[in-house]
């Protein structure tokens, strides 16, 4: 019987490798929301305000270039706020926001809230799965979960973390929010190229639904 535990654990283990490695194999927007009342609305030749708030400077300036020079390729005209106190927030955004925006000569600012989502630490310790069954750490099957939990052991020894980025797109004129998107990304030790890509994919996102 416990031949047959190792074994059944194992096949669950390489299922659960190929699901984490296909779950996470790309950048994705995991929900997004339109106005109704901005459907048509474009901001192609417009002035759009960028503001990034991250866990430090460099990614700040990271998201903020990179949100910048997409909206450059569809069209827009981004101004990449510089100034200390501004914050995304969902709308109505804060008064230096606003102020910085109206200022630019902004018709709408696009925002980037960029955080830490999971971690993985790389080499004894483990990534869980919660479809209940068997649960593994190190070396071996160390018993059966009340729900499906397993764990998959990883070696190497690096720490690597996976982001997230809710994306908030805001109306000037009327203070409200036009588009928002949660984008979600890989774990990776690339924190930079991380970035990048959830300013693309929210970028892209937002031309999807038409605003660019």
């Amino acid at each position: 019987m416990e031949i047959l535990n190792r074994r059944l654990a194992a096949a669950l283990l390489v299922v659960s490798g190929a699901g984490l490695a296909g779950g996470c194999a790309t950048t994705q927007v995991s929900v997004q929301w339109s106005d109704p009342q901005f459907a048509g609305r474009s901001l192609r030749s417009e002035k759009v305000l960028v503001v990034c708030e991250a866990p430090d400077l460099a990614m700040r300036g990271v998201c903020q270039d990179e949100i910048a020079a997409h909206l450059r390729t569809f069209g827009a005209t981004p101004v990449i706020g510089s100034e200390p106190g501004l914050t995304v927030g969902p709308a109505p955004a804060n008064d230096a926001t606003l102020a910085a925006a109206r200022a630019a000569g902004a018709n709408a600012i696009l925002g980037a809230t960029v955080a830490r989502d999971t971690t993985v630490v790389e080499g004894g310790s483990s990534v869980g799965f919660g479809f209940g069954g068997f649960s593994r750490s190190g070396g071996g099957v160390t018993g059966r979960s009340a729900g499906v939990g397993l764990g998959v052991p990883v070696g190497g020894g690096r720490e690597m973390s996976s982001y997230r980025a809710n994306l908030v797109l805001t109306d000037i004129a009327s203070v409200r929010v036009m588009w928002t998107g949660t984008i979600t990304t890989q774990a990776s030790d690339d924190i930079g190229d991380q970035v990048r890509e959830l300013a693309r994919v929210g970028v892209e996102a937002a031309r999807k639904a038409g605003f660019f």
